[in-house]
This record gives C-alpha cells, sequence and structure tokens, in this order.
C-alpha cells in the first residue's frame, strides 16, 4: 500500500525535506508535512499531475513519514532543554539547575544544583544568613519521576558559620533534615497512596514501602500542625476493631452538614482514650459545640458528662435498633435449639433475615416464611412484634410523648416473661434522657455518617494489608479521612 502524493507550493525558502522512519498505525493516514502549509490536501483534479518532487515523495506508508520544514540561516529549530522544565515547575530561589544528563545504563536522570555565585547559606535551625564555613560531600535528592524514569538532584551541602546557632548544615528549598527525597516527591507519592495501597505505590514508582512511608508520615505531621479546627458543632464518637484479640480504636469525627473529617485517633476504647480528645483540641474550638453523638459505651458517656457537659449528648437510632435486633436473635436463637430438642427445628429453620427484616424490606420468599411463622406462638414472634412497635418511637416529634411511649413500652417488655426484652427495657430505662435527647435534636445528628467513615476507615487499614504498627495505622486514617491541607507548590504532578 503506498502513501498519497503531497502538492506543496515551493517557495523563496529552501525547503529541506528530512526523512525519518517512525511506527505508524495502519489505520492512520499518511498526511506528511510541510511548513507554511495546511494539512489538509486540496481535491485531486485530473489535470493535476506529480511533479519531480512529488514522485520522490511516494514511500511505502508503514515505514517512512516524509516531514518538509522550512529553514534558512537566521532561523534555528525551537529546542527544550530539561533546566527549562524544571525552572518552570521547580524554581529554587538561590540555586541553579546545571548540567542534566543519564547514567551509564540510562535508568536514571542526575540534576546538577549549584548555588547562585552572590548567594550566602542560611542556618536550618535559626533560618538567617551566613558565611560559609565548608562544603560536604554530594547528595541525592530524588525528584518526581520523568517519562517513568528516576531523577535525582545532586548537591554538594554548604555548612554555616552561625553566630547563634554555631556551625550548621544550610536550609534548602527543596528538601529538609536528612531527607532523601523533595518536597515534590513526597507529595507525588502521598497523593498516589490515597488511590492506592502503600505497596502498589512503591512498586509503580520504583521505590520502597518506607519511602512512601515517610512521605505519608511527613505530609501527614504537616497537615495536622496547619489544619484550622474552628466552630465545631457536633461530633460522632465511635470505636472500630484495628486487628485481632480486641484490639481497639477509639475516632472521633466532626459530622457539621458543611464538614465531615477524622478529628482524633487514640488506641484502645478507655476513658483514658477519650479524655486525650478534650486536652488535644483546643478549647475555643469545643466552645460552640452542641451535639455528641455516641454509642451506648459507659466510658465515653462518663468522659462526656464531665468534659463537656453543656453538649447534648444523643444515642444514635442505628445503635439502639442494633441492639433491639442484638436481643432478637438471641431470642430466636435460643428458642430454635429449645424446638429442635423437641423435634420442631423445621418451625424456625431460614428464619433468621425473616425476623430481622423490616416487613417491607422483604423478599417474596421470605414473606411466605414470615407468615407461617405467624401462625405459631412462639416467642420469636412476639419479640419481633415488640421490636416492630419500637419502631414508633422515632416518628414522635416531641421528647414529652416520646417519654411516655418509651415508658409503656418498657412496661410491656417487663410484663413478657421473654429475657432479652427484658434486658433490653431495663437498658432503654436506665438511657431514657439521652434517648430523648434525639428529639431535643430533631432527629438532624446522627450516627449514620459515622458508620460511613467508619468504614473508609476500615477499607484504609484493609489496603494496608496488615500494620505492624500502631504509628502506621494512625497516620493511614489521618491521611485518608482527615482531609488535612497540604504545602503550596508551584506545579501539581497529580
Amino acid at each position: 500500500m503506498w502513501g498519497p502524493l503531497v502538492r506543496a507550493t515551493p517557495t523563496k525558502a529552501v525547503a529541506a525535506l528530512h526523512l525519518r522512519s517512525v511506527p505508524r498505525s495502519p489505520f492512520a493516514p499518511l498526511v506528511p508535512r510541510c511548513a507554511g502549509v495546511s494539512d489538509r490536501r486540496p481535491a485531486p483534479t485530473k489535470a493535476a499531475r506529480p511533479s519531480a518532487i512529488q514522485k520522490k515523495c511516494i514511500l511505502p506508508a508503514d515505514r517512512v513519514l516524509m516531514v518538509f520544514t522550512t529553514t534558512s540561516s537566521s532561523l534555528a529549530p525551537d529546542k527544550m532543554q530539561l533546566r527549562a522544565i524544571l525552572n518552570r515547575v521547580e524554581k529554587q530561589k538561590g540555586f541553579v539547575y546545571r548540567n542534566a544528563r543519564f547514567t551509564n545504563d540510562g535508568s536514571e536522570i542526575l540534576v546538577d544544583i549549584h548555588p547562585h555565585g552572590r548567594s550566602r547559606p542560611v542556618c536550618s535551625k535559626c533560618g538567617r544568613k551566613g558565611p560559609q564555613y565548608d562544603t560536604l560531600s554530594e547528595r541525592r535528592f530524588e525528584f518526581v519521576p520523568l517519562w517513568a524514569i528516576a531523577v535525582f538532584f545532586l548537591y554538594s551541602m554548604r555548612r554555616v558559620d552561625c553566630r547563634r546557632c554555631g556551625v550548621t548544615v544550610e536550609r534548602v528549598p527543596w528538601a529538609d533534615g536528612k531527607h532523601r527525597s523533595t518536597y515534590s516527591y513526597r507529595i507525588f507519592l502521598a497523593t498516589w497512596a490515597k488511590r492506592l495501597s502503600w505497596k502498589e505505590t512503591a512498586t509503580i514508582f520504583g521505590t520502597s514501602w518506607d519511602t512512601v512511608f515517610r512521605a505519608v508520615q511527613w505530609i501527614v505531621h504537616w497537615g495536622v500542625v496547619h489544619r484550622e479546627i474552628e466552630g465545631i458543632e457536633a461530633i460522632g464518637i465511635d470505636e472500630i476493631a484495628y486487628r485481632r484479640g480486641h484490639k481497639y480504636l477509639t475516632l472521633v469525627y466532626q459530622i457539621d452538614p458543611e464538614c465531615r473529617r477524622l478529628l482524633y485517633v487514640a488506641k484502645d476504647r478507655t476513658e483514658q482514650s477519650l479524655r486525650g480528645f478534650f486536652t488535644t483540641i483546643p478549647a475555643s474550638a469545643l466552645e460552640g459545640l452542641k451535639f455528641i453523638c455516641t454509642d451506648m459505651w459507659r466510658n465515653y458517656m462518663t468522659v462526656i458528662a464531665e468534659q463537656a457537659a453543656g453538649a447534648v449528648n444523643i444515642l444514635d437510632r442505628f445503635h439502639v435498633m442494633k441492639k433491639l435486633n442484638e436481643k432478637l436473635d438471641q431470642v430466636r436463637a435460643e428458642e430454635a435449639r429449645q424446638l429442635k430438642r423437641e423435634g420442631r427445628g423445621e418451625v424456625l429453620k431460614h428464619s433468621r433475615w425473616c425476623l430481622l427484616k423490616r416487613p417491607e424490606n422483604l423478599t417474596e420468599k421470605q414473606a411466605t416464611k414470615m407468615s407461617e411463622l405467624m401462625r405459631h406462638n412462639l416467642q420469636s414472634v412476639k419479640a419481633y412484634l415488640m421490636r416492630d412497635d419500637f419502631q414508633r418511637f422515632w416518628e414522635y416529634e416531641r421528647p414529652s410523648w416520646a417519654g411516655t411511649f418509651l415508658d409503656q413500652w418498657c412496661t410491656r417488655a417487663m410484663r413478657s416473661r421473654i429475657v432479652p426484652m427484658k434486658e433490653m427495657a431495663g437498658t432503654l430505662r436506665r438511657h431514657r434522657p439521652l434517648l430523648l435527647n434525639w428529639f431535643r435534636a430533631r432527629g438532624g445528628i446522627s450516627n449514620g455518617s459515622v458508620e460511613g467513615l467508619n468504614n473508609k476507615a476500615k477499607l484504609a487499614l484493609k489496603k494496608g494489608y496488615g500494620f505492624k504498627s500502631y504509628e502506621a495505622v494512625e497516620i493511614a486514617l489521618y491521611h485518608q479521612l482527615g482531609k488535612l491541607p497540604e504545602p503550596n507548590r508551584t506545579h501539581r504532578f497529580c
């Protein structure tokens, strides 16, 4: 197959033909370019015949691409060096980029950095300029990879003879301390570590897991120091298991409608774990705290009564109904074992989700099973009807009417002779004031958002494939759920 002919009008400038072999898709037409001439081919006519130059341009379409360029002695082809790109996206004040080159095997790009001729080193402790004391050996700083090629800055650190701090190593604008990676590279890795697991991030960008961890650690520490915590009106407190053997984390979220984020992480679920939140967060940020949403864990409620007595402590509807469903399932399990001993085990077989689901959520098969259960005089059916009746509690608008209904329901439960339901009635009576706070908040505050954030927290821990230390767990949670600010950079690499 042969490519189309090029029809170009010669100009006064010298037209130089440049042939270069390039791979080409069989679906893309071969269109040689001519400087100053449109890419669109004029419609062929019968009188038009190929000229001598056009005949030379007839080449196999899958091997050679013809490119026309107009050159003269006063014009030079445009060039862009790597130094120009770095000065555009990563300009370092007081320093200049010099030589940029490949290593012998071509796997890395090395860029030399030199201080400006008139610049003086800056003390890394006090931030003041001082005379140069000496120069240390050359160090490598890893930068954001270009075209999947690792990039390293090479620089010989200077030491400063500071009048206040003595002889110290200078401060440079692209890294700090003994870190071997630049600020931009840390932000780059931390950004990808939100989307991928830390191991996958390290594998894709040709670095180590420890480098990714240090990058995320640095970005989290910077964000925690510079985050703004003001005007918190509602918080949610909950715990999640992060390791086998009853190892828990206490999590405190801000659940305001306009901002939902992780505020605090602590080990275990003791009173001391939650007290750390009130000592860590500034008191000015908690002055406007109005609502605190929790479950029925006694340690949390004790600390809230001590530290935030002015806030309304709300027992969430989700946790109350979850507790009630657990009691209902306990009744069903005990009665199923008793019926099995009597030879009637088929009565409650496959009935668990029929009893735990709401009537409107039952499938056709489950609804049929539920109709069969209603024909039997079972404690499970009585507990199910009591659970279904308690749903009316959340439909009241005034706390006084809701309190009257709650008292009547607890009385019926105590007379039912069903032990798990009697235990639930006692729990509701002990937490009666906190349950009625749900109506004082008019149902606008709940732990539904907290449960959603808990699922994200569990996903962040699962992506880690098992962190070995609590520090890594804490950093991963802040990184994923904290909505922490990031340093301002001149260019975003991802």
